[in-house]
């Protein structure tokens, strides 16, 4: 069967694995208020198309921090790959190389996509070996900051050595989130997904960036699903977004190749999106594209 659109990844990708490893992946914190209005959210925005406007070449390229990137969707970071893509009962020493596998699949995936990949605090493979991988990708680091300040210090060093262009601080994780399905499976975990109890993020969108007036980039994940959700994003503000579960559904459909077609799939369909609404650069889209239904 054809993969068209990041659903039939995450329908594929809950036939691949384990309950303990989909519930980890889909579940969030509590109820999964926050997870489940990250994705209504978007519903509940249309998009206004623009007409007689000459769109035979839409251009999807934007920069992050000065850097080009082809399209404004970029790899969120995540952890344990290991659970994704190979055998759950492999070894924890062949679980652990597995995991570095995975980990420069995703970036690898990024660098010939041309996007910025952010690798998580909690990678399991060396940061060494993902460099590596993919040399020539647009790198950040995320820091969960470690109340060891010298620790914190001797990473970022290390990072920046290492040709990591910025660093992604987190800062809502002070303790990990109630995540009741990893209880019940029993599942051991040191980290979260990305989306923890918080206002709904495209929600929160207009508020930071009338906050920052424009003094720094603001970008935005949690929820995308579709081409029109990441217009809708950069229409009200965010320059940027970032994937984070559907990547991990290519990762456990195709490994790198699974990766690659997630983000083209988006970012063909952002191209549409922006043909429809008559933007012919990121550039060109503005507040005036997107109107909040009533309904």
């Amino acid at each position: 069967m054809s993969l068209v659109c990041l659903t039939d990844f995450q329908a594929h990708a809950r036939e691949q694995l384990s309950k303990s490893t989909r519930d980890f992946i889909e579940g969030g914190a509590d109820d999964s208020i926050t997870r489940d209005d990250n994705i209504a959210a978007f519903k509940r925005i249309r998009l206004r198309p623009r007409y007689l406007r000459d769109v035979s070449e839409v251009d999807t390229r934007t920069t992050i921090q000065g850097e080009e990137i082809s399209a404004p969707i970029c790899i969120a970071p995540t952890g344990f790959h290991c659970l994704v893509w190979p055998d759950g009962e492999m070894s924890t020493a062949r679980d652990k190389e597995n995991e570095r596998l995975n980990a420069t699949q995703q970036r690898r995936a990024a660098q010939a996509a041309g996007i910025c990949y952010i690798t998580s605090t909690f990678a399991s493979c060396s940061l060494e070996d993902i460099v590596i991988a993919a040399p020539e990708g647009l790198r950040w680091f995320q820091l969960y900051v470690h109340p060891d300040l010298q620790l914190n210090k001797q990473l970022i060093q290390r990072v920046e050595s290492l040709g990591f262009k910025a660093l992604v601080i987190t800062l809502d994780t002070p303790v990990c989130g109630n995540r009741r399905h990893d209880i019940r499976n029993q599942l051991r975990r040191n980290l979260t997904l990305t989306d923890l109890q918080s206002p709904k993020k495209i929600d929160a969108l207009t508020e930071v960036v009338a906050a920052v007036k424009g003094k720094i980039e603001v970008y935005l994940d949690g929820g995308v699903r579709t081409g029109n959700d990441v217009l809708k994003a950069l229409a009200l503000g965010a320059k940027c977004i970032f994937l984070g579960r559907p990547i991990l559904w290519g990762l456990a459909c195709k490994g790198e190749h699974g990766v690659k077609e997630v983000l083209n799939i988006l970012t063909n369909e952002f191209h549409t999106s922006m043909a429809l609404t008559g933007c012919r650069s990121v550039a060109e889209i503005n507040r005036n594209l997107v109107q909040f239904s009533r309904l």
